[in-house]
C-alpha cells in the first residue's frame, strides 16, 4: 500500500500525490504526483505506466501546494522526485524518464 493523499481542486478535478517503491528496483522510493479528473483516473495513470502497486487508502500525506504548482504547471501532468531528496532536487517529467530508459 503506497503512502500519500488528495488534494481537490476548485474545478473538480484532483492532485494525488503517492510515494512508491522507485521502479528500477532500487531501495529508495519515488514522490509522484498527478493531475487528473478524478482519483481512479490517477491511479490508473500510474497503473498503466508500470506502478501496479499504485492505491490510495487515506489521506495521510497530501500534495504540498509546491506539489500541486509544480504540477499544474506540467504540460503532462504527471512528474516525479526521489521522495529521500527533499526539496533540493527538481521535479522530473515522467516522459524523459522513459526516452532516456528507451
Amino acid at each position: 500500500m503506497a503512502v500519500g493523499g488528495f488534494t481537490k481542486l476548485p474545478n473538480g478535478n484532483v492532485v494525488v500525490a503517492l510515494k512508491l517503491p522507485h521502479p528500477g528496483g532500487a531501495e529508495d522510493s519515488v514522490r509522484v504526483i498527478v493531475h487528473a479528473q478524478n482519483r481512479q483516473r490517477a491511479l490508473t495513470r500510474l497503473r498503466n505506466l508500470g506502478f501496479r502497486a499504485a492505491r490510495l487508502s487515506g489521506n495521510t500525506e497530501p500534495p504540498t501546494p509546491d506539489e500541486v504548482t509544480a504540477v499544474l504547471h506540467h504540460p503532462d501532468g504527471l512528474v516525479w522526485r526521489h521522495s529521500a531528496s527533499g526539496s533540493e532536487e527538481l521535479w522530473h517529467p515522467f516522459r524523459a524518464t522513459h526516452r532516456r530508459a528507451g
